[in-house]
């Protein structure tokens, strides 16, 4: 037990310290470490619903467009624009605080969940993954479209002037100064999302160890026989839904603020793929594994950039340098999962986990 709470308190230290090493180097490195938080949020949420309930959703990425559009409204001087009754309400337009934007934000999006999960409830594996699939693409498509006859989400060319967060009234959109240091937003906004990330992880894990977490568990392992046992799996599938949903909307939220700018390119098919590959990679069901992979793929694609280049110079400029960045991802991805099929962190098998029992109860029986 003292063991464990040393490693605590040495990961603790060492996560407040990072970024106030990485900014040293340039803030663009703080930068990718919050982006890496923010997609770990959305790993953690998709889990709930593939990792969790065994559910395949690929369209997970419309929960984190509403979530980001619902704060871009609610924050930002756009719909006093554009429509006259609210100009008139409020001239400077809307400026809602975080602690009211983010519960109507996780609400909407548990309510979009809800919405997806109903008309998919007899659907399984193939099936389940072309109808999220394409439930992420009409939102998707929906948000760039939705600029006539009245102008709600401005089109493809999106919502900007989005307002930062701000905590006790103090914008972490501005750089503090403490005692002479000089703590620039993209530092304010990682311990905002590294304190919202570490919370997210304690309900997961208390979802994990609960009983709703353990029908969860078999419903994945075998819908029918847990149907059998009394389980409510439709009640427990739109709650699967609703619940990974809302950690996609806190993930928009905080997105939104964090860019101040929103557009419908940011919620593309491909982020949704991305999200799926991050809980595949780290371990369906497993927490850590998830925020592993999550991190790993996050900031992969940036850490790249560095091996792009020269590889893009000694072609002579042939290749592009993105498309080799993404060769590389897919090609690093493809490696891992060959060495590590079940992942690179993945949950104790059951089996394994009766073998020590086993092997004490042996052992008692020849005491006897």
């Amino acid at each position: 037990m003292q063991k464990r709470f040393q490693t605590f308190l040495i990961c603790a230290a060492a996560l407040l310290v990072l970024p106030l090493l990485l900014q040293g180097f340039g803030e663009a490195w703080v930068r990718i470490i919050d982006t890496a938080l923010l997609y770990i949020l959305l790993a953690l949420g998709l889990n709930i619903v593939v990792g969790f309930a065994g559910l395949l959703d690929l369209g997970y990425i419309a929960f984190y467009a509403v979530g980001a559009y619902m704060f871009a409204l609610l924050a930002s001087p756009h719909l006093s624009e554009n429509i006259p009754a609210l100009a008139a309400m409020f001239p400077d337009g809307l400026h809602t605080p975080i602690w009211l934007a983010i519960p109507i934000a996780a609400g909407v999006s548990a309510l979009a969940g809800v919405l997806l999960g109903a008309p998919t409830l007899k659907l399984r594996g193939d099936y389940l993954a072309i109808v999220t699939l394409g439930f992420g693409e009409i939102i998707r498509v929906f948000m760039n479209n939705l600029d006539a006859p009245v102008n709600i989400t401005n089109g493809p060319k999106g919502i900007s002037s989005i307002d930062a967060i701000s905590v006790g009234g103090v914008s972490l959109g501005q750089p503090w100064h403490v005692a002479g240091f000089t703590l620039p937003s993209v530092t304010l906004y990682y311990y905002l999302f590294l304190a919202i990330v570490v919370l997210a992880v304690i309900v997961c894990l208390r979802l994990h160890d609960s009983r709703l977490g353990r029908a969860w568990l078999a419903i994945r392992e075998d819908e029918i026989a847990a149907k059998a046992m009394g389980l409510n799996t439709r009640n427990l599938k739109l709650l699967a839904f609703g619940l990974g949903a809302t950690f996609g909307g806190v993930s928009g939220v905080l997105f939104a603020s964090f860019q101040g700018f929103v557009s419908p390119e940011s919620f593309s098919l491909q982020e949704s793929v991305m999200v799926v590959a991050m809980v595949v990679l780290g371990g369906l069901g497993h927490i850590p594994g998830v925020i592993l992979g999550a991190f790993l793929l996050a900031a992969l694609p940036e850490v790249l950039r560095h091996v792009a280049g020269p590889l893009q110079a000694m072609t002579g400029g042939r290749l592009d340098a993105a498309i080799l960045r993404q060769l590389l991802v897919a090609l690093a991805m493809i490696g891992i999962m060959l060495m590590r099929p079940r992942g690179l962190w993945p949950s104790p098998r059951h089996e394994d986990r009766l073998i020590p029992d086993e092997d004490a109860e042996l052992a008692q029986r020849g005491r006897a």
